[in-house]
């Protein structure tokens, strides 16, 4: 009998036939993420109900050497809960469900394998608002957003979901259950060991459960677009908003090739304002309208904004908002090669100069377009490799765009994480000191290797 066998045995004494899937069992939606990168039936799949279910499991992988891929909702966009078939695939699905809300804490406990919409639905019902947002709230599990350390479009008002996460429950690679459910926000005693766990992508930990914090509902919103003249104004603009109303839910900045091609893509593709500003910014208040109204007006006083759009009402913003989202539709009209990077925010628009300029040298032709969430240092650049020779030349692309970005000392990952498809780049934003510290990490909490081998640093 082979090892794999063995373990498969023990496995299923332990969690029950249901819970060990072999084969065409295992649903294809567990062989890769949203990126389709390297798809593969993994060894076995685990669904463990309870969190000693995830401990027993664990510790009989541990003890044979077993490598465990953890698992989400797989909407994640750097491979980093793809396995090999010679992993285990261990999924928190079934871990489901919200535990408590506390009122008086502003707080929501929930099992690992409960999706974002589940929660913001939730706390909405509480009279709460769990401010992380993404396009995958409806797929994506609350164990993976904080693996991966997730981002989206109300990062800067409420921060990334390290900020939104006061506790958590984690079983280590041996089997050991860390409970860590804090629901304090002030809380002193020692190393707060959550946040390795948090953007670790699995590597060091499986998350069972976790702690977060609710925000009060913001109230009535205003959404504005505005044609701006050039980078600087964008940021001037966003800290005028700041200063003169409060920090927006939302500041969505789009350069000009981004907001032509989103409306092209229209059911009715007329622009709602000309299109021949070098940048556009969409930004969604909850302070008073009047003042945002009186800001604007000064904005343009002072050349900062050229052009301007307050959404009347709800459809109005909606319409707005889908120039925006036309990134939901990338996978269908191109062939994209997406970048998810951070840069110090007065350089994202030389960034976005540079790389383009780099592009453009050796690529003549190519179609790339810029866009992002500046107020928190991220930019997404997106290459469609149809407008390329083909083969496209992706990793000559990734190096020249990384390259630039280490050159300015910015990240090669905002908010996707590394996972598989950035973990050659790593070096671009980390320094071979704190790459040495991270191995030192991982080989503490995970001496065999058996957590999710090859992510992050391969």
């Amino acid at each position: 009998m082979s090892d794999l066998q063995q373990t498969l045995d023990q496995l299923r004494a332990a969690l029950g036939d249901a819970q060990v899937l072999t084969g065409e069992a295992i649903g294809q939606r567990h062989y890769s993420d949203w990126t389709g990168h390297a798809p593969a039936c993994a060894a076995a799949l685990l669904l463990p109900r309870t969190t000693e279910q995830v401990s027993i499991a664990l510790r009989i992988c541990n003890d044979a050497g077993q490598s465990v891929v953890p698992q989400g909702g797989m909407t994640g966009l750097a491979g980093g809960a793809i396995p090999t078939t010679a992993d285990i695939a261990l999924s928190v699905e079934r871990l489901h469900g919200i535990e408590e809300i506390d009122a008086a804490a502003a707080t929501i406990s929930v099992w690992a394998g409960t999706t974002l919409q589940e929660i913001q639905q939730a706390a909405s019902g509480a009279g709460f608002l769990f401010p992380l947002d993404l396009g995958a709230r409806g797929s994506c599990q609350i164990g993976g957003n904080i693996a991966t350390n997730a981002g989206g479009n109300a990062v800067i008002r409420y921060g990334m979901t390290r900020e939104l996460v006061l506790g958590l429950e984690v079983v280590l690679a041996d089997g050991r259950v860390l409970n860590l459910m804090n629901k304090m926000i002030k809380n002193n005693c020692g190393y707060d060991l959550k946040q390795c766990f948090i953007g670790s992508e699995g590597t060091l930990g499986v998350i069972t459960r976790a702690v977060l914090k609710l925000a009060p509902q913001p109230g009535e919103t205003t959404t504005l677009l505005c044609a701006l003249p050039d980078y600087a104004s964008a940021v001037s603009l966003l800290r005028r908003v700041q200063r003169d109303v409060g920090t927006p839910q939302a500041y969505e900045l789009m350069w000009q090739d981004f907001f032509r091609m989103g409306v092209s893509w229209l059911e009715n593709p007329v622009a709602p304002m000309p299109d021949e500003y070098p940048l556009y910014v969409l930004l969604e208040c909850a302070g008073s309208r009047q003042a945002l109204e009186q800001t604007v007006e000064a904005a343009m006083q002072a050349g900062e904004v050229a052009d301007a759009i307050l959404a009347a009402s709800h459809t109005q913003a909606r319409a707005l908002w889908k120039i925006r989202e036309a990134t939901g539709e990338f996978p269908v009209r191109l062939a994209p090669l997406n970048f998810d990077i951070s840069l110090p925010i007065g350089q994202i628009g030389d960034f976005a100069q540079m790389c383009r300029q780099r592009l453009d040298q050796r690529w003549p032709g190519n179609h790339s377009v810029y866009f992002g969430h500046i107020g928190d240092s991220n930019l997404h650049l997106t290459v469609d490799c149809n407008s390329l020779p083909q083969p496209a030349p992706i990793l000559e692309i990734e190096e020249l765009v990384y390259t630039a970005v280490g050159e300015l000392g910015g990240a090669v990952s905002a908010e996707h994480g590394i996972g598989l498809l950035k973990r050659e780049f790593l070096h671009h934003s980390v320094s071979a000191e704190a790459l040495a510290v991270m191995r030192q990490l991982k080989a503490s909490f995970d001496p065999k290797g058996i957590l999710n081998p090859g992510k992050i640093l391969g």
